[in-house]
């Protein structure tokens, strides 16, 4: 019998997770047995991801730059990637600005609504977090984050993931400080990360293993810990939006892949959609890059050098899901609390969402921080601001979820387009966990 394809693996144990979770909601020691026995297998999937995130962006993103052996191609893939990205990002705050003005869904909120999700949520310690986080970033100068991006002590960065971009930079550093040394000193070296990065991508192979089972335990534990079915409901409209919108980016994507680098749109989404699905599941990009990593250079056929270089950087500076739900919040926030909005706001709001995208760090709800200083940036009245994130804290998750799958597919993307660019776009190479298993066993 021909094994079932990991995307549909993944896919069947999403949708029992959803289904147990649902059934385990209408018993009375669902919620806690859920909690208690299920959650832990997708939280201990998620770790294992994170283990490896950094390690496999330090192996890739060295031997990626020493194989170029010149400094100008490393340049030229760079420009490529952040022109790319700035151009994607716009596209997604223009679609979801298009379709909240067009389909007006804060209209549709009524005021008593607007007062229960206020009570619910206001006083939230999710909702005053983010605004606590978004006060420290606001009041910080116009270079902090080129400040950020420096770490003082590289193996500080390499043990917290948030700090990922600090990891890159010093990484850059060392790939191109051995491309100056010659290759003949750097030898020892590269032959250390090449290896490590054969290591850490085998690493991959054996943790997906389990990804059905994980995805089962986190959509499980989402379904149960949901919030009140009715808040839901009263903010479909909005929901419908955001999901119509990131929904078209999507599709803009597939429309890119075929326009640019004349692959079938088809075989792009379904070679990437096991990395789209445990983005949903886990609501984080960067414990979904290694994943992405993998099926973009062994089953896209993106070489590494490129790989190893957009996909870290576009985990870390590329939110167009999270751009647009920006977009999106913001003029639906506006117009439910009846805060007119200028077309100069809409602008700044483009710009605002732009610049938040760099700063959004790749974990779970790191959007409504920045949704928090885009809303800051159009005059929005301060003592107003709680209500409005409580507004939209109820479907938070599970737009977080959504728009996850956006900035994945994003990544792979325009990893595609520079590849093609650059003449680094081959045929795939798929390595399986047990290739050299008959050796050793």
């Amino acid at each position: 019998m021909k094994k079932l394809e990991l995307h549909w693996q993944i896919l069947i144990g999403m949708l029992l997770g959803i289904l147990f979770g649902f059934v385990m909601t209408q018993i009375s020691w669902g919620k806690e047995f859920v909690n208690d026995w299920i959650q832990p297998l997708g939280t201990i999937f998620v770790k294992l991801l994170k283990l490896i995130a950094i390690p496999l962006i330090v192996a890739s993103l060295v031997k990626g730059i020493s194989d170029l052996k010149d400094i100008s191609k490393f340049r030229n893939i760079g420009l490529r990637t952040i022109a790319t990205y700035i151009v994607t990002t716009v596209v997604a705050i223009t679609i979801g600005l298009l379709l909240v003005n067009v389909l007006n869904p804060g209209s549709g909120i009524s005021e008593e609504t607007v007062t229960k999700l206020t009570d619910t949520y206001a006083g939230d310690a999710g909702v005053t977090s983010k605004l606590e986080e978004a006060s420290r970033q606001k009041d910080s100068g116009p270079l902090q984050f080129l400040e950020d991006m420096v770490p003082d002590n590289a193996l500080a960065a390499m043990t917290d993931n948030s700090l990922m971009l600090q990891v890159i930079f010093f990484t850059i550093f060392l790939g191109i400080s051995m491309l100056l040394i010659g290759e003949k000193k750097a030898k020892p070296l590269k032959d250390f990360f090449d290896s490590l990065n054969y290591v850490v991508l085998k690493m991959v192979d054996l943790i997906m293993l389990m990804a059905p089972y994980a995805v089962f335990a986190l959509l499980a534990g989402v379904v149960v810990s949901s919030s009140d079915p009715d808040l839901l409901l009263a903010l479909l409209k909005y929901a419908g939006v955001v999901v119509l919108g990131l929904a078209l980016m999507i599709v803009f994507y597939a429309t890119v892949v075929g326009l640019v680098t004349k692959k079938n749109p088809f075989w792009f989404l379904k070679e990437i959609s096991p990395a789209q699905l445990l983005a949903f599941s886990t609501s984080s990009s960067a414990a979904t890059l290694p994943v992405t990593m993998e099926r973009v250079e062994e089953h896209i056929g993106v070489d590494q050098e490129v790989a190893s270089f957009v996909l870290p950087v576009g985990a870390t500076i590329n939110m167009d899901g999270t751009s647009l739900y920006q977009g999106v919040a913001a003029v639906f926030i506006s117009q439910a609390l009846g805060f007119d909005l200028t077309f100069g706001n809409q602008l700044t709001i483009v710009l605002t969402a732009l610049l938040a995208s760099i700063g959004s760090a790749a974990v779970p709800g790191a959007g409504m921080v920045m949704l928090v200083i885009v809303l800051e940036s159009i005059g929005f009245p301060p003592d107003k601001l709680a209500i409005g994130l409580a507004l939209i804290f109820a479907v938070d998750r599970p737009l977080d979820m959504c728009r996850t799958v956006v900035n994945v597919t994003g990544d792979a993307t325009v990893s595609m387009v520079v590849a093609k660019s650059v003449d680094k776009l081959g045929d795939p190479h798929v390595e399986e966990w047990d290739d050299n298993y008959d050796e050793v066993k």
